[in-house]
C-alpha cells in the first residue's frame, strides 16, 4: 500500500474497516450466544420407566452442586474498592471447570462491566492527549474513533482469550490464586500463569488460549487503527488546508505491538489477582483496629 496517501483519502476507508471491525465483533457475539442458547435448548430426553431413569442417573456424570454455584456466583461478583471488576480469578485451586455458557457469561460480564466502559474512555483520553495515531485526528470525531478503538480492543481480547478458545481447547480462563508461601515463589507462579493454565479435566497445559487470544485479537486491531508515521505534509492550495500525509505501518508490526501490550497487562493483571487481597486485607484490618473504640476507665 502506497505511504503517499493522504488523510483525506484515507478517513472514509478507515472509517468503513472500523464498521467492518465492529460489525465482526458483533458477529462473533452472536455466534457465542446461539451456541449457549442451542446448548440451552437441548430436546428433553424421551419418558422411561422409572428403573431405566434411576440406572441413567446413576451412571450419568454429576453436576455442579448449589453450593459451588453460589460460590462461582460470589467470585464473579468481586471487585476491587468495590469498583473495578476482578470476575477472573478463584481462590479454589480445585474449582470445578467452567461450562461454555458459563466462560461466555464470565466474558460478557467483564467485557461490558461499566468500569471497563469508563477505563475505555480514559484511555481514549490519554491516547489523544497523546495524539497517538494520529490518523485519527483530534477534536470529538478523533475521541470517538479512539473510543471505539479502545472499546474493540477491551471486546475482541476477552472474547478470544475469556470464550472462544477456552471452550475450543477446554481451557479454564480463570486466574487460580495461590494465596501462600514466600513471596518469591508467588511472583513466579503470578507471572507463570499467564503462559500455564488449568484444564478443564483438572490438569495443566500451556496457555494457547491467552497466546492465540492475543495474537488474534492484535491482528483484528488492523482493521480499526491508521497508519502511525507521518511522513509529509501536502502543502496548501487555494482550495484545501495543508494536509498530513501517514505512512500504513499497519500488519504484522501492529499485530506484534498490541498483542505484547496484552500480554504484558496479562502478567500485571496476574500478579495484581495474586498479591492483591493480602494488600486489602493488611489494610482494611489496620483501618479497622483504628476505628475500635479504646477499653478502660477513662478516669
Amino acid at each position: 500500500m502506497s505511504s503517499c496517501r493522504s488523510t483525506a483519502a484515507r478517513l472514509p476507508r478507515e472509517e468503513s474497516l472500523s464498521r467492518h471491525a465492529f460489525g465482526l465483533l458483533l458477529i462473533l457475539l452472536l455466534v457465542g450466544l446461539l451456541r449457549v442458547s442451542g446448548q440451552a435448548q437441548e430436546p428433553a430426553p424421551a419418558l422411561r420407566p422409572p428403573a431405566a431413569v434411576s440406572s441413567q442417573q446413576a451412571q450419568a456424570k454429576p453436576g455442579k452442586s448449589e453450593e459451588e454455584k453460589q460460590i462461582e456466583k460470589k467470585e464473579q461478583s468481586r471487585r476491587v474498592l468495590g469498583l473495578i471488576p476482578d470476575f477472573g480469578m478463584t481462590n479454589r485451586q480445585n474449582a470445578s471447570p467452567l461450562t461454555p455458557g458459563e466462560k461466555f457469561h464470565l466474558f460478557a460480564k467483564s467485557a461490558f462491566d461499566p468500569a471497563i466502559i469508563v477505563v475505555a474512555g480514559l484511555q481514549a483520553g490519554l491516547s489523544q492527549e497523546k495524539n497517538e495515531f494520529p490518523g485519527y485526528g483530534q477534536g470529538a470525531q478523533g475521541y470517538g474513533k479512539r473510543y471505539g478503538a479502545s472499546l474493540a480492543d477491551e471486546v475482541s481480547a476477552g472474547f478470544f482469550t475469556n470464550y472462544l478458545y477456552p471452550v475450543l481447547l477446554k481451557e479454564d480462563p480463570r486466574y487460580f490464586r495461590l494465596g501462600e508461601g514466600s513471596f518469591r515463589h508467588r511472583l513466579f507462579y503470578g507471572v507463570k500463569q499467564e503462559f500455564v493454565c488449568h484444564t478443564d479435566k483438572g490438569g495443566r497445559s500451556f496457555n494457547y488460549s491467552t497466546m492465540l487470544g492475543a495474537f488474534t485479537s492484535g491482528a483484528l486491531s488492523n482493521l480499526y487503527y491508521p497508519g502511525n508515521t507521518l511522513v509529509r505534509t501536502r502543502p496548501a492550495t487555494a482550495t484545501t488546508p495543508a494536509i498530513p500525509v501517514y505512512e500504513d505501518d499497519r500488519g504484522a508490526v501492529l499485530t506484534l505491538s498490541r498483542a505484547s501490550i496484552a500480554l504484558g497487562y496479562g502478567v500485571i493483571g496476574s500478579l495484581f489477582d495474586e498479591f492483591w487481597p493480602d494488600v486489602h486485607r493488611k489494610l482494611f484490618r489496620r483501618h479497622a483496629r483504628a476505628d475500635e473504640p479504646q477499653t478502660g476507665s477513662s478516669r
